[in-house]
């Protein structure tokens, strides 16, 4: 099989709405029986970016908010949107002082993934932040942020449990789980 070969074919496309952080795009399709149909994508304007931080004693930060999408609130690891003009490493360590005013000395690209790649392009990069620095944070005024360190293990307890249900956390949280167990993160 060609992996590169589109079996899709566009005959129109039509952009349903669009504001700064999003773009939805409804397109008629031949879809790669022949059929005609129609499809929908969200398109992202930004990066998803998320950090991990971890200290020396395997602490991490997570930060809880309410989510507006889901109608609940969240645990998560600190995260948002980056901007494509901007370098992704830049906009991790923004993020990072910005939830939880944190800085770190030593960063590492841990995963670049796609969230929903069914529906939407939204692209994501999460890094692993090390050798940290408290400093003071400040969220954005749509941030309501309670922000909680805790220990490693304990964020890998709340993802089994359910406690943790946004992608990007439990993919970082996994990824650094799987990298102690390779011993390329030391305990």
């Amino acid at each position: 099989m060609n992996e590169d070969h589109n079996p899709w074919t566009i005959l129109d496309q039509q952009e349903i709405y669009e504001n700064a952080w999003i773009k939805l795009t409804e397109y008629q399709v031949l879809n790669p029986a022949g059929g005609r149909g129609i499809y929908g994508k969200v398109h992202f304007n930004n990066f998803a970016i998320g950090v991990i931080p971890l200290d020396a004693d395997m602490n991490t930060w997570l930060v809880g908010q309410y989510r507006f999408p889901l109608g609940q609130y969240s645990w998560e690891i600190p995260e948002g949107g980056g901007s494509l003009q901007e370098n992704p490493i830049e906009e991790a360590k923004r993020e990072l002082l910005e939830e939880t005013g944190l800085v770190a000395g030593e960063w590492t690209e841990i995963l670049n993934m796609y969230l929903s790649n069914s529906v939407t392009d939204e692209h994501a990069i999460i890094y692993l932040a090390r050798n940290l620095e408290q400093r003071k944070p400040s969220p954005e005024e749509t941030e309501k942020l309670e922000v909680k360190k805790i220990h490693l293990d304990e964020a890998i307890r709340m993802v089994e449990s359910g406690q943790i249900t946004d992608s990007m956390s439990i993919a970082a949280i996994q990824r650094v789980q799987l990298l102690i167990y390779q011993n390329k993160i030391k305990r």
